[in-house]
């Protein structure tokens, strides 16, 4: 488990172990305005994020691990990570693009899930300084995991004035193919040893959501109303959630407020911003040591799962001489 304890003076570049074969990971840390963040070269992955309770108590309060060792041990939730190409589920492993069939690794059978068996949280990225954060950059081949066109990838770290963390993504092909990013951190703003966080209470301003059927494909566009996934007002989040809302506001070029998370116990308040169309919420009601059931809350901010096979959705194809951009913030704040 990832318990930040370094002075608030640590290095932004250090160390962070090697892979089985050798290659190296570092390990980024960004400061400003009382937060504290930490980003891994490894799967872009979110170590660990600080921020202060109503007592002015700093802690970690996503889940994450102290080594390389614990996330290879641990890969399928995909502790704090960057995922793609596709995040969330593509249907049957395949999709046709310009009449063309692609077959991708069936890694959630018989689904292909967040980019496949080897995706981008599962790999090395290269890293630069930018002001007050890091920007990771790789290039995916044609054919990585499946999916066509050489994809060149950067997703930008930084702290704004306000100790908000924001993610900016940007990518461009050489060939029409598909994309969806999105970042699978796990909150629980009590910290990771608290327990569950089915307690904390969630706001999301969306009023559809997409029903799945038993291997979590969407089956349409259904209203939330009178149902258990109506989070229009704050209410407890509770157990067993992996659903995709639709947020009220669309797609938009700059992000906008979608959802606030709060924890009654220390004060502590997530608010989420994005571009995207929809969120996943998933309460990891499943998770196995050395967390336990539902001691995390993942908000991915993402287009809808299995896109490239239902026309009626927003599009998530990416085309030559177009740019994919998608951002999302995560502000942090305390309530008396």
């Amino acid at each position: 488990m990832a318990h930040a304890n370094a002075p608030m003076n640590a290095r932004p570049d250090e160390p962070f172990g090697a892979l089985p074969d050798g290659t190296p990971v570092r390990r980024w840390t960004l400061e400003r305005a009382g937060v504290r963040v930490r980003v891994l070269t490894y799967g872009g992955i979110v170590q660990s994020v600080e921020v202060p309770d109503r007592e002015g108590r700093l802690v970690d309060v996503v889940l994450g691990f102290g080594d390389v060792a614990g996330y290879l041990a641990h890969p399928e939730p995909y502790f704090g990570a960057l995922v793609g190409r596709y995040a969330n589920r593509i249907a049957g492993g395949a999709f046709a693009l310009d009449g063309r069939r692609y077959e991708l690794a069936r890694n959630d059978a018989p689904n292909s899930l967040h980019g496949g068996t080897y995706g981008f949280d599962k790999r090395v990225w290269d890293a630069a300084p930018v002001e007050h954060g890091v920007r990771l950059s790789r290039v995916s081949p044609d054919g990585e995991e499946g999916f066509p066109g050489r994809l060149e990838i950067s997703a930008t770290y930084t702290l704004r004035a306000d100790g908000a963390l924001r993610i900016a993504y940007e990518a461009v092909t050489d060939a029409p193919t598909v994309v969806n990013l999105t970042n699978h951190t796990y909150w629980n703003l009590a910290g990771p040893a608290s327990g569950s966080a089915a307690g904390h209470a969630l706001r999301i301003d969306a009023s559809r959501y997409t029903p799945a059927d038993a291997h979590l494909i969407p089956t349409g566009v259904d209203t939330v109303a009178g149902s258990r996934l109506d989070f229009r007002t704050e209410r407890k989040v509770g157990a067993e959630y992996n659903h995709n809302f639709v947020l009220d506001k669309g797609r938009t070029e700059a992000a906008v407020e979608v959802a606030e998370l709060y924890d009654p116990a220390s004060g502590r308040v997530l608010t989420v911003a994005t571009t995207e169309p929809g969120l996943q919420l998933y309460t990891a009601d499943h998770l196995g040591e050395p967390f336990g059931p539902g001691h995390g809350i993942a908000l991915e901010t993402q287009h809808f799962p299995d896109s490239p096979n239902q026309p009626e959705f927003p599009s998530t194809e990416l085309r030559p001489g177009d740019t994919f951009r998608s951002e999302t913030v995560f502000g942090f704040g305390v309530r008396g």
